[in-house]
C-alpha cells in the first residue's frame, strides 16, 4: 500500500509541474559563445543564456546565435535558419552591422518593410518572422553593447577599434537608438545595454597592454589613453591578459562578469513580459 500511495503522490506531483517555456535567443557571437566556451580561450565559464535559465528555471533556451553575423544577414537568411515556435523570443543584434557599415536607414524603412538594405528594414523582417512563428510570444530586443578595442583571443590579426569612433559615418549608439525606436513603435520590451552604466566603455577592460611608441616598453594603458597607441598583431603580445578582463575579456565579448550583468537585466524583463 505504501508503494501505491507513493506512486500516486509522485504522479500527482509530476502532473502539476508546469511545462517548460521555450526561449529562442537570436543573436550574434555574444549569444553563440554561450554554447562554445572553448572559443573564449577559457576566459568565460558561463554565458548569459545559461545564467538566465538559472534565474528562470522554468525556461529552456534554443541558442540561435550566429558568429559574426549581422542583422542584415540574418534577415536575408531568415527562412533557412530553422527558427521554431517558442514562448519567448529575444533579439540581440547590431554590433556587427555597425562594424560592417550596413546603412542604418530610418524608421520609415521599418514601417514600410523596405527590405534588407538597411538595419531598420532588416529588423522588420526578423520581427515579422518571429511573430509568424508565435503571435502571442513576447519579443524582447537588446541593444548592442558599447565596444572597446576588440582583439580576437585566438587570432590577434582579427581586431577592430571600439565604439568611441564612428564606422562608415555611423555611431554604434545610433544603432542602439534604432533598436529602442523599433521597440517603442512596436510596443516591444527593450533591454538597453548600450546606455547601461555597468557596461560603459571605460568599464569593458581594466587596461590594454601595449608598447610605448617612444620606448618600445609595455605599459598598461586605460581608456581613453589606449585609443592613441598602435597595436601590431605581428609583433606585439596579446593586449588583454587575464588582469585586463573587466566586463569583457577581449574588448567586445562579455566576460563572466559582463554576462552576469546582461543576464540579470534580461531575466527581469523576461519575467515581466511573460
Amino acid at each position: 500500500m505504501r508503494k501505491i500511495a507513493a506512486l500516486v503522490l509522485f504522479v500527482c506531483f509530476t502532473s502539476f509541474q508546469p511545462a517548460p517555456k521555450t526561449w529562442l535567443a537570436l543573436g550574434d557571437s555574444i549569444t553563440y559563445l554561450n554554447d562554445h566556451l572553448d572559443e573564449t580561450g577559457k576566459q568565460v565559464t558561463k554565458g548569459y543564456l545559461s545564467r538566465v535559465v538559472e534565474m528562470l528555471p522554468q525556461h529552456e533556451y534554443i541558442n540561435k546565435g550566429y558568429n559574426g553575423w549581422t542583422a542584415q544577414r540574418i534577415a536575408q537568411q531568415i527562412d533557412h535558419l530553422g527558427l521554431t515556435r517558442a514562448e519567448v523570443y529575444t533579439v540581440f543584434l547590431g554590433t556587427n552591422d555597425w562594424w560592417a557599415g550596413v546603412p542604418l536607414g530610418t524608421l520609415d524603412d521599418y514601417q514600410k518593410n523596405k527590405g534588407t538594405e538597411t538595419i531598420y528594414g532588416s529588423f522588420r523582417i526578423i520581427v515579422d518572422k518571429l511573430r509568424a512563428l508565435n503571435p502571442d510570444a513576447p519579443i524582447i530586443l537588446l541593444t548592442p553593447m558599447q565596444r572597446a578595442d576588440f582583439v580576437y583571443i585566438n587570432d590577434p590579426h582579427n581586431h577592430a577599434y571600439g565604439s568611441y569612433k564612428t564606422k562608415a559615418d555611423q555611431s554604434l549608439e545610433s544603432i542602439a537608438e534604432a533598436v529602442m525606436a523599433i521597440g517603442k513603435y512596436e510596443h516591444l520590451p527593450v533591454v538597453d545595454l548600450y546606455h547601461l552604466p555597468a557596461l560603459k566603455l571605460k568599464k569593458l577592460v581594466h587596461f590594454k597592454r601595449l608598447k610605448d611608441p617612444q620606448t618600445g616598453e609595455y605599459h598598461e594603458y586605460t581608456y581613453p589613453a589606449y585609443t592613441d597607441i598602435p597595436f601590431d598583431p605581428a609583433t606585439d603580445d596579446y593586449p588583454y591578459p587575464p588582469a585586463a578582463i573587466d566586463m569583457t575579456y577581449d574588448g567586445l565579448h562579455p566576460s563572466d562578469q559582463g554576462n552576469a550583468v546582461i543576464a540579470k537585466k534580461l531575466a527581469r524583463v523576461m519575467k515581466k513580459a511573460e
